[in-house]
C-alpha cells in the first residue's frame, strides 16, 4: 500500500510538471517563431513527444517511488526538485521566451541531474535503474534537437 500511495504522488507531480510546462510554453509548436525554425532532420513527428513523455514519466515515477521508499534522503528530494524545475523551465525558455541557447544550457543541466541519479543510485536499485534510462536517452535526443536549433537559427 505504501508503494501505491507514493507512486500516485510521484505520478501526480511528474504529470503536473508536464501539464505546467505545457501551460507556460505559450503557443509552443504552433507559434510562428517555432514554425519558422530550421529543425533537425531527425526531428520526430509531434505525436512521438507526447508518447515519449508519457512513458518516461510513468517509468520515472516508478523509479522515484522505489528510490524514495528505499532511501528517503534530502539529497534525493533535492535532486528531484531540481529535475522538476529544469524540466518545466525548458518549455518556458525555449517556446515562451524563444531562447534556444539558454534552453540548451537548461536541458544539459537536466541531463546531468538524470546522470547523477543513475550514477549515485545504481548500487541501490541495481537492475531497476533501467527505469530511468528512457528519460536519459530522450534527453540526449532532445538536447541534440535543441543544439541543432541553436546552431542553425
Amino acid at each position: 500500500m505504501k508503494f501505491a500511495k507514493t507512486f500516485i504522488v510521484f505520478l501526480i507531480i511528474n504529470f503536473g510538471a508536464l501539464g505546467f510546462g505545457t501551460l507556460i510554453m505559450g503557443q509552443g509548436v504552433q507559434s510562428s517563431w517555432y514554425l519558422a525554425l530550421n529543425k533537425a532532420p531527425w526531428m520526430p513527428e509531434g505525436w512521438v513527444f507526447g508518447a515519449a513523455w508519457t512513458l518516461i514519466m510513468v517509468l520515472f515515477s516508478v523509479y522515484m517511488t522505489m528510490l524514495y521508499l528505499k532511501r528517503p534522503t534530502t539529497k534525493i528530494a533535492t535532486l528531484f526538485i531540481v529535475q522538476f524545475i529544469l524540466n518545466v523551465s525548458w518549455n518556458f525558455l525555449f517556446f515562451n521566451q524563444n531562447l534556444p541557447d539558454f534552453a540548451l544550457i537548461n536541458i544539459i543541466a537536466l541531463t546531468v541531474i538524470i546522470c547523477i541519479f543513475i550514477i549515485s543510485y545504481i548500487k541501490e536499485l541495481k537492475v531497476k535503474s533501467i527505469l530511468i534510462l528512457p528519460y536519459f536517452v530522450w534527453l540526449c535526443i532532445a538536447t541534440s534537437l535543441n543544439l541543432y536549433v541553436s546552431l542553425y537559427n
